[in-house]
């Protein structure tokens, strides 16, 4: 950790960053046309994963507009019944998410910093949007005439800034002699200017201390798979059901499958899951689930095989194939 580390202040909009994404869909510098560049200073591996993080929500905000405006996606606020003080997440859905009579697909991404509209930050960063975002997927949909919820499993809680606590001081309550509070509080605030100076040099730009405040009933991918499940999902005019879940979405749809097990039978017709970190001896899904699943779901892992080749899985549940990606 260097002293001189410049200030963590960076810029708000990617025009700030002096980045555009072009005609491609790829992050270009507005000047020189170069792709993004992780190491901007030599030896401030800190200071460089800060810019990144920065850069990361700016783009997270401009995803959520490109599914606004660019995919004709509404954006519903949840809880359903949430006050006006208490903390709140939100999901993305077509017109006709909830009306279309034929079929209704939805999407969960994995875990991490990704949120809804996204598969992997790194991927909208370093290759392009179509890379990244689930848009080429939601677009797709739509034109078949899917309806479409897009969840946000990873936008579990908002961050506020920790209150101060003042501690108060020994000497306004002690019935010591004036002269031992006096020597007492000088070796106190001696320890605390030490401290402060060794702190300085460790974390030289301390950070706000932060905490979270949790969203009722959506405090986790599980939980918020489940809850627009009973408060969206189930309640859809859709005949049939298409979920496309990525990593550990792979893992939240199992668990909502162990929750609502009849109720996901008799509306979901496939599942495609894309290197699902899910497992069945450990989330303990039953026999009846495990066999649904071998019918129904199927796994596109990592493999250099062709695409679709049988990739063999020491698990009983889905099929597992190539996705020829390694």
């Amino acid at each position: 950790m260097k002293k001189d580390e410049p200030p963590l202040d960076f810029p708000d909009t990617l025009e700030g960053f002096e980045y555009a994404f072009n005609e491609k869909g790829q992050l270009r510098h507005i000047k020189t046309g170069e792709p993004f560049v992780f190491n901007y200073r030599e030896d401030l591996h800190r200071w460089n994963q800060k810019r990144y993080e920065a850069l990361g929500e700016i783009i997270t905000k401009y995803v959520y507009e490109l599914l606004e405006k660019d995919c004709n996606l509404k954006k519903i606020s949840i809880p359903v019944d949430a006050t006006e003080s208490e903390p709140k997440s939100f999901i993305f859905m077509s017109e006709d998410a909830l009306t279309n009579p034929q079929k209704l697909m939805v999407l969960i991404h994995g875990s991490g910093v990704v949120r809804a509209g996204q598969w992997a930050r790194r991927l909208i960063i370093n290759e392009d949007l179509d890379s990244g975002t689930q848009i080429p997927f939601i677009k797709r949909a739509m034109d078949e005439g899917y309806g479409v919820i897009v969840l946000n499993p990873n936008e579990n809680y908002i961050e506020v800034e920790k209150p101060k606590i003042h501690v108060q001081s020994s000497s306004d309550s002690s019935d010591e002699p004036a002269e031992k509070r006096e020597r007492k509080d000088k070796v106190s605030k001696e320890t605390k200017k030490r401290r402060d100076f060794y702190e300085k040099y460790r974390n030289p730009q301390r950070e706000k201390e932060m905490m979270q405040l949790y969203i009722r009933e959506n405090g986790s991918p599980e939980e918020h798979a489940i809850y627009v499940w009973d408060h969206f999902i189930a309640q859809s005019a859709a005949e049939n059901v298409f979920f496309v879940a990525h990593s550990y979405g792979g893992l939240a749809f199992v668990e909502l499958m162990i929750q609502r097990e009849a109720d996901v039978k008799s509306k979901v017709t496939a599942v495609a899951l894309t290197d699902s970190v899910h497992n069945v001896w450990h989330q303990e899904a039953g026999k009846t689930i495990r066999e649904w699943m071998r019918e129904n779901c199927c796994n596109w892992v990592s493999s250099s095989e062709p695409l679709d080749t049988s990739v063999e899985s020491m698990l009983p549940d889905c099929p597992r194939v190539s996705a020829v990606h390694v």
